[in-house]
């Protein structure tokens, strides 16, 4: 009973955290939208409510995996998640995140590939592609099947690849701010770096912008290789609407 009650708090804690982390870092993009695009959200009140929606109940999906997982960890040893520094070289540790966010990446792939055929689509990736056009509240909007998939990833690889505490910190900060500057409707990163080398290789807002309008295609979260490896990469979109390409710089 005690167990069972320590495994609860736990859960319920990631599940605050990661609400909290979700208000607070889509709350500053949509912010900065505002200030920067003022009318790009016009008249979206009702599907941005919605989107918070779908997140919180999201928030909940991902938090009580993460929960038990945390739990496991700090009572029972159950991952390969480690404190001290000295248990690794420390050039595993910048390894370890690029290892994650690659075996991340191939894993929402594939699901999210899954979730474009037509019954998938129907029962679960719709609630996400409501969102037209998406907006920065939209990164976590999902069905409850579809965020069970996203939810398993990181607690599984805690059992299967080493990384340090501060170092999946980092992986779950890319996560969250990648899943929410690739729907806010805008491009935040320079030109230079969206057109140039850097750009064919990782995803930014206005590769993912192109999914949203064409649905097939550019399935990928941080890197486009399963997208050219599988003939999949439709490119860059333009962002339409005589809007030009909407870029920070």
């Amino acid at each position: 009973m005690e167990y069972a009650l320590t495994v609860l708090l736990s859960a319920l804690a990631m599940t605050l955290i990661v609400g909290v982390r979700y208000l607070v870092v889509s709350g500053a993009f949509a912010w900065a939208t505002r200030v920067k695009y003022p009318k790009l959200y016009a008249g979206l009140e009702p599907q941005m409510r919605r989107e918070i929606g779908w997140s919180l109940a999201s928030a909940a999906i991902y938090g009580i995996p993460a929960g038990i997982v945390a739990w496991g960890w700090d009572s029972q040893g159950w991952t390969l998640i480690y404190r001290n520094w000295s248990e690794h070289p420390l050039w595993y540790v910048p390894l370890s995140i690029v290892l994650y966010l690659i075996a991340h990446d191939s894993w929402f792939y594939w699901t999210h590939r899954l979730m474009h055929r037509p019954w998938w689509f129907k029962k679960a990736h719709a609630v996400h592609h409501e969102s037209r056009p998406p907006t920065a509240w939209a990164a976590m909007s999902f069905h409850p099947w579809e965020a069970l998939t996203g939810a398993l990833i990181i607690p599984i690889l805690t059992f299967i690849i080493p990384i340090h505490v501060g170092a999946i910190g980092v992986v779950l900060t890319v996560m969250t701010v990648m899943g929410v500057t690739n729907h806010m409707g805008w491009e935040l990163f320079p030109r230079f770096m969206v057109n140039g080398k850097l750009g064919k290789w990782l995803i930014t807002a206005t590769h993912h912008q192109k999914h949203h309008e064409a649905y097939r295609g550019n399935y990928g979260l941080y890197f486009r290789f399963w997208d050219k490896i599988c003939g999949t990469d439709l490119g860059l979109g333009d962002w339409g609407n005589g809007a030009g390409t909407r870029n920070s710089t």
